[in-house]
Protein backbone atom coordinates (compact mmCIF):
# COMPACT_ATOMS: atom_id res chain seq x y z
CA UNK A 1 0.00 0.00 0.00
CA UNK A 2 1.44 3.45 -1.12
CA UNK A 3 1.87 6.31 1.48
CA UNK A 4 -0.82 8.11 -0.40
CA UNK A 5 -2.95 5.13 0.22
CA UNK A 6 -1.96 4.81 3.61
CA UNK A 7 -2.86 8.49 4.48
CA UNK A 8 -6.39 8.57 2.79
CA UNK A 9 -7.35 5.35 4.76
CA UNK A 10 -5.76 6.29 7.68
CA UNK A 11 -7.95 10.20 7.27
CA UNK A 12 -11.31 7.82 6.96
CA UNK A 13 -10.59 5.33 9.57
CA UNK A 14 -10.13 8.69 12.07
CA UNK A 15 -13.50 10.12 10.48
CA UNK A 16 -15.09 7.30 11.52
CA UNK A 17 -13.48 7.44 14.93
CA UNK A 18 -14.79 10.78 15.73
CA UNK A 19 -18.03 9.67 15.09
CA UNK A 20 -17.67 7.27 18.34
CA UNK A 21 -16.10 9.96 20.08
CA UNK A 22 -18.90 12.39 20.04
CA UNK A 23 -21.23 9.26 21.16
CA UNK A 24 -18.84 8.78 24.18
CA UNK A 25 -19.37 12.51 24.48
CA UNK A 26 -22.55 12.51 24.47
CA UNK A 27 -22.70 9.26 27.31
CA UNK A 28 -20.85 11.71 29.59
CA UNK A 29 -22.94 14.32 29.36
CA UNK A 30 -25.77 12.18 30.10
CA UNK A 31 -24.33 10.63 32.40
CA UNK A 32 -23.74 14.12 34.52
CA UNK A 33 -27.39 15.26 33.52
CA UNK A 34 -26.04 17.86 31.24
CA UNK A 35 -27.40 18.80 27.05
CA UNK A 36 -24.01 18.68 25.13
CA UNK A 37 -24.09 21.89 22.76
CA UNK A 38 -21.65 22.63 19.46
CA UNK A 39 -19.50 25.45 20.40
CA UNK A 40 -16.86 26.75 17.55
CA UNK A 41 -13.55 26.24 18.46
CA UNK A 42 -11.02 29.06 17.33
CA UNK A 43 -7.93 27.13 17.94
CA UNK A 44 -9.46 24.59 15.44
CA UNK A 45 -10.50 26.74 12.78
CA UNK A 46 -6.90 27.94 12.45
CA UNK A 47 -5.39 24.76 12.12
CA UNK A 48 -8.16 24.13 9.56
CA UNK A 49 -7.33 27.58 7.85
CA UNK A 50 -3.39 26.62 8.25
CA UNK A 51 -3.82 23.38 6.36
CA UNK A 52 -6.09 24.60 3.60
CA UNK A 53 -3.65 27.59 2.48
CA UNK A 54 -0.52 24.92 2.34
CA UNK A 55 -2.86 22.58 -0.01
CA UNK A 56 -3.44 25.34 -2.12
CA UNK A 57 0.17 26.34 -1.95
CA UNK A 58 1.28 23.09 -2.53
CA UNK A 59 -0.94 22.07 -5.68
CA UNK A 60 -0.57 18.53 -5.15
CA UNK A 61 2.07 15.76 -4.88
CA UNK A 62 4.34 14.86 -1.76
CA UNK A 63 4.28 18.66 -0.78
CA UNK A 64 0.56 18.47 -0.49
CA UNK A 65 0.63 15.15 1.78
CA UNK A 66 3.45 16.55 3.59
CA UNK A 67 1.63 19.69 4.57
CA UNK A 68 -1.87 17.83 5.06
CA UNK A 69 -0.01 15.83 7.69
CA UNK A 70 1.21 18.22 9.61
CA UNK A 71 -2.00 20.00 9.70
CA UNK A 72 -3.57 17.10 10.60
CA UNK A 73 -0.97 16.30 13.56
CA UNK A 74 -1.05 19.62 15.00
CA UNK A 75 -5.04 18.95 15.27
CA UNK A 76 -4.81 15.37 16.67
CA UNK A 77 -2.15 17.15 18.78
CA UNK A 78 -4.89 19.72 19.72
CA UNK A 79 -7.51 16.83 20.51
CA UNK A 80 -4.68 15.03 22.60
CA UNK A 81 -4.25 18.04 24.62
CA UNK A 82 -8.14 18.37 25.61
CA UNK A 83 -8.71 15.02 26.32
CA UNK A 84 -6.05 14.55 28.55
CA UNK A 85 -7.33 16.96 30.28
CA UNK A 86 -10.84 16.03 30.64
CA UNK A 87 -9.96 12.85 31.82
CA UNK A 88 -7.42 13.89 34.38
CA UNK A 89 -10.98 16.45 35.38
CA UNK A 90 -12.75 13.69 35.42
CA UNK A 91 -10.39 11.37 37.69
CA UNK A 92 -10.70 14.64 40.41
CA UNK A 93 -14.33 14.41 40.01
CA UNK A 94 -14.19 10.56 40.78
CA UNK A 95 -15.76 10.08 37.63
CA UNK A 96 -14.69 6.92 36.81
CA UNK A 97 -17.76 6.31 33.55
CA UNK A 98 -15.99 9.56 32.06
CA UNK A 99 -12.37 8.41 32.95
CA UNK A 100 -12.69 5.47 30.99
CA UNK A 101 -14.51 6.53 28.00
CA UNK A 102 -11.98 9.86 27.54
CA UNK A 103 -9.50 7.04 28.11
CA UNK A 104 -10.39 5.20 25.10
CA UNK A 105 -10.84 8.74 22.89
CA UNK A 106 -7.60 9.42 24.38
CA UNK A 107 -5.80 6.17 23.49
CA UNK A 108 -7.67 6.63 19.53
CA UNK A 109 -5.98 9.70 19.17
CA UNK A 110 -2.72 9.05 20.35
CA UNK A 111 -3.08 6.31 17.82
CA UNK A 112 -3.64 8.18 15.02
CA UNK A 113 -0.49 10.66 15.85
CA UNK A 114 1.61 7.96 15.99
CA UNK A 115 0.14 6.81 12.38
CA UNK A 116 0.45 9.88 10.73
CA UNK A 117 4.26 9.98 12.08
CA UNK A 118 4.33 6.67 10.21
CA UNK A 119 3.27 7.76 6.90
CA UNK A 120 5.06 10.84 7.22
CA UNK A 121 8.63 9.15 7.54
CA UNK A 122 7.44 6.34 4.95
CA UNK A 123 8.50 9.07 2.35
CA UNK A 124 6.00 11.70 2.14
CA UNK A 125 8.23 13.59 3.57
CA UNK A 126 11.31 13.40 1.73
CA UNK A 127 9.57 13.42 -1.53
CA UNK A 128 8.22 16.89 -0.41
CA UNK A 129 11.71 18.25 0.71
CA UNK A 130 12.81 17.08 -3.34
CA UNK A 131 9.84 17.93 -4.72
CA UNK A 132 9.48 21.86 -6.76
CA UNK A 133 7.98 24.55 -4.59
CA UNK A 134 4.91 26.39 -5.94
CA UNK A 135 5.34 28.83 -8.21
CA UNK A 136 5.16 32.27 -6.37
Amino acid sequence: MSANERLQEAFTTHHDETQEHVVRLEKIFEAIGKKPRGKTCDAILGIIADGEAVMGEAKGGALRDAGMLAAAQAAEHYEIARYGTLREWAKLLGREDAVELLSETLAEEKHADELLTSIANSGINESAIEQPQAAE
